[in-house]
């Protein structure tokens, strides 16, 4: 893991920050912040190059609500959040349970980049994105499931999915690049 932005992350990040301001953003980690991160060191570095908070919690995702909850004081119930993550099992799983709306991006790293990658969460990722999304019956049957949401009113009326509009655009990855 690194402690500093991606440079994949940077207009994602930005977005988010124009929109909802800085004190509506921070990052919930299952390693900065949490016990696993002595003297909230890591937390602190991040804290500091990027000017967003890290939300300190005790249990990891998909625990730590009451954590999250007491960082944004204006906020009175979960469905008002919205968790990003590239983990299905600890973001995806903590946003749904909670009633959250929840974004599930791809890995911003791959290949040789991603060697600081916990070694575990990279097999556990590519084992959930499989059962998930790969093309097989179950994957298909899983997919089909769609909750009804609180605030936000459904992909017809409001569409989550971004079209890239440059597939040269080098921030895109391989996401940009047409088939």
């Amino acid at each position: 893991y690194e402690n500093s932005l991606h440079q994949r992350a940077t207009f994602g990040l930005q977005s988010a920050l124009d929109t909802f301001g800085i004190a509506n953003v921070a990052i919930v980690s299952n390693s900065a912040g949490t016990d696993d991160d002595p003297g909230f060191v890591d937390g602190k570095e991040i804290e500091e190059a990027l000017g967003i908070s890290v939300i300190k919690h005790s249990e990891k995702k998909p625990g730590g609500l009451d954590e999250t909850m007491r960082h944004f004081p204006n906020v009175d119930d979960p469905s008002q959040l919205c968790m990003v993550g590239d983990r299905l099992l600890t973001d995806i799983v903590f946003g749904n349970l909670h009633g959250m709306l929840t974004v599930h991006t791809l890995p911003l790293c791959s290949g040789k980049e991603n060697k600081n990658d916990n070694k575990v969460a990279k097999v556990v990722r590519t084992v959930e994105n499989t059962i998930m999304y790969a093309d097989w019956w179950g994957g298909k049957k899983i997919r089909s499931y769609t909750l009804d949401h609180k605030v936000w009113k459904g992909e017809y009326e409001c569409p989550l999915v971004l079209a890239a509009t440059d597939e040269n655009d080098p921030l895109l990855g391989d996401l940009g690049k047409k088939d």
